[in-house]
């Protein structure tokens, strides 16, 4: 039985497994340039983050309905919950798939679907974040808020992805503002491939309560002081550090050191699909290379739950905390 944990840090589309992705291409009429899965699986190689977007944003083309978006998800819940997760709180990206032709509806309707029964098929409670690209106009996430209005009943928060070098978290000011008058969780990408001062901007300007990656705030002692003592938690990747190359092998990550300065770390899969494993994958990964004890396990596993944005369910909050301090270890 896999160690309780909650899953913060994931983006929906990331989750496409080659399998799925010729499925729906077929259901769709989308034509592939890949002869077949084995050979779409060695175009999962990336030599930075712009070279892991261009193929992500290639196979987006695959989803086009309220089935599509239904079916990703239900297949990532069921992934998730025999890994071990309890509870997801799942990015997606509305502006690709607009750009296309589908409608912020057939997206949201399509994966409220599945997040909808998800508790009851999966063991798995689940919260919609939308997130905004970076490397897009500021007027076209706006524009994207807007058009969220209708489903705001379903979607928890919002957050900040995609190409982070060049696009500083100011640019999204005026937008965070609006989300937040509108009651809306607030996180952003920060610190992944962009510099320190992106996490402290990101505080600052656009109010986050969590940083998502945050690996580089290692470089600036008095940000690693404020992270801990203001509990900011950091939504870290590491399977995806090694596959984008910000990390050169999982035994050199950071994660011990920034656990033993006190940042309030949990671990997540970000892009599973392509980045080699789910959010058991990166905990078994963490614990072989990294060493990690039981305890620091079950730290990231208690963080990953005081992390999330469960305080409109503080019952299952302390029921899976409890799962996890009763957790005994293979």
């Amino acid at each position: 039985m896999p160690l309780p944990i909650a899953e913060l840090h994931l983006h929906i589309e990331g989750t496409l497994e080659p399998e799925l992705a010729f499925e729906l291409a077929a259901r769709n009429g989308v034509k592939l340039r890949y002869a077949d899965t084995e050979e779409l699986r060695k175009a999962y190689l990336f030599d930075d983050l712009q070279s892991f977007l261009n193929l992500y944003y290639e196979l987006m083309a695959v989803l086009r309905t309220e089935r599509d978006f239904e079916d990703l998800a239900d297949a990532y819940l069921a992934r998730a919950a025999a890994q071990g997760v309890r509870h997801a709180e799942i990015f997606f990206d509305p502006q690709a798939h607009i750009a296309r032709g589908v409608a912020m509806g057939t997206v949201v309707e399509g994966l409220s679907r599945a997040l909808g029964r998800s508790v009851d098929r999966h063991g798995v409670s689940t919260q919609l974040i939308m997130c905004f690209l970076r490397d897009e106009p500021a007027e076209s996430a706006m524009a994207t808020l807007e058009a969220a209005r209708p489903y705001l009943d379903r979607i928890t928060g919002i957050g900040l992805d995609s190409a982070e070098v060049g696009h500083p978290p100011a640019k999204f000011r005026e937008v965070y503002e609006a989300a937040a008058r509108l009651g809306l969780r607030r996180v952003a990408h920060a610190g992944e491939e962009g510099p320190p001062e992106y996490i402290t901007e990101a505080l600052d300007v656009l109010g986050v309560e969590r940083i998502d990656h945050g690996l580089r705030c290692m470089e600036d002692e008095a940000l690693v002081e404020r992270l801990v003592r203001e509990r900011v938690p950091l939504t870290l990747c590491p399977l995806s550090n090694v596959r984008l190359r910000t990390v050169d092998v999982l035994a050199d990550h950071p994660l011990p050191a920034m656990l033993d300065a006190g940042l309030l770390c949990t671990v997540n899969s970000d892009d599973p699909a392509y980045f080699g494993g789910y959010a058991g994958d990166n905990y078994d990964a963490v614990r072989s290379a990294l060493g990690l004890s039981e305890e620091r396990l079950r730290e990231l596993a208690r963080n990953s739950f005081l992390a999330s944005f469960l305080e409109h369910d503080e019952e299952l909050r302390a029921r899976c905390l409890a799962e996890v301090e009763a957790y005994e270890f293979g």
